[in-house]
């Protein structure tokens, strides 16, 4: 494997596509912070018993533009990348204050990036995340709160980064009707890599528009921003995305979310060419 591609699949990780985080070692990132969360993400209860969920995101992105540092779009490596995360998360609500909730999670990300014209592929586990959400309901119909993951280095060397990240952000969500609007904001710190490298702080932001038509669907719209200033060589990165997509909601324990996403427009960053899939299980 090229040592070019050995370095594009190295920092996979760091976008989780979620996948999560995005900065690179080139300065140019892959996928936008959070940029896999679904309509009602952050629809959530206080006042309730313990109980539990599992979720799991799958991404698949196709590799074939990527916007240089001027925003135009050049060819890209033409890999494909498949990167699913499984997220378990222990709900409750405090004795000591029920108007508030409160949720632990852990998320371990899986990575695959193949690249049929150099015969190459690699895969593994990436670095998990753990962190806890905190959250209360101004109104009946709205949310509003906090949460804070720690990215732990002990991911797969091929797909992994070498650095421990936090990434920290506010939540929020209202609902008008049949209508409703999810979403979130906030930063992605990260520290020094064993290449001593420290990429600058990504600023993001993602919402959801959904309008639920009938008992068992939703489609929705989705908006994604993120933004890293130039440091250590690196250029100045951004990207701006869009797609839509529908949530069916199956059972009423589960559902199922599928979305297709593109960029709008961006500098030093992956042309966002990406179908998305969420499915939820509560008990």
């Amino acid at each position: 494997m090229s040592r070019i591609l050995n370095r594009r699949l190295s920092r996979l990780s760091t976008a989780i596509a979620t996948a999560l985080l995005s900065l690179c070692a080139s300065g140019s990132a892959t996928a936008i912070t959070f940029d896999v969360i679904g309509p009602g993400e952050y629809d959530l209860p206080v006042d309730f018993k313990p109980f539990n969920v599992f979720v799991q995101y799958a991404t698949v992105q196709d590799n074939e533009k990527v916007r240089d540092a001027n925003g135009k779009k050049v060819d890209g490596d033409g890999s494909q990348q498949i990167v699913g995360l499984s997220k378990y998360v222990r709900f409750w609500s405090p004795d000591w204050n029920r108007k508030i909730g409160l949720a632990y999670e852990i998320i371990v990300p899986e990575i695959g990036v193949r690249n049929e014209a150099g015969g190459s592929y690699v895969g593994g586990l990436g670095d998990p995340l753990t962190g806890f959400a905190a959250w209360y309901r101004p109104t009946d119909s709205s949310t509003f709160g906090i949460q804070s993951f720690l990215v732990v280095p002990v991911g797969n060397e091929s797909v992994a980064d070498t650095n421990w990240k936090n990434l920290t952000s506010l939540l929020w969500n209202w609902k008008g009707g049949k209508f409703q609007v999810t979403g979130n904001g906030g930063l992605v710190w990260q520290g020094e890599r064993t290449n001593g490298v420290k990429p600058a702080v990504n600023w993001h932001t993602n919402n959801r528009f959904g309008y639920r038509i009938s008992k068992y669907l939703e489609p929705f719209l989705g908006l994604d921003y993120e933004y890293a200033a130039a440091k250590n060589g690196a250029p100045k990165s951004w990207a701006f995305d869009a797609g839509a997509g529908v949530v069916l909601h199956t059972f009423e324990n589960q559902s199922i979310a599928l979305r297709y996403s593109t960029t709008v427009d961006g500098a030093s960053h992956s042309q966002n060419d990406s179908f998305n899939l969420k499915y939820v299980y509560v008990w």
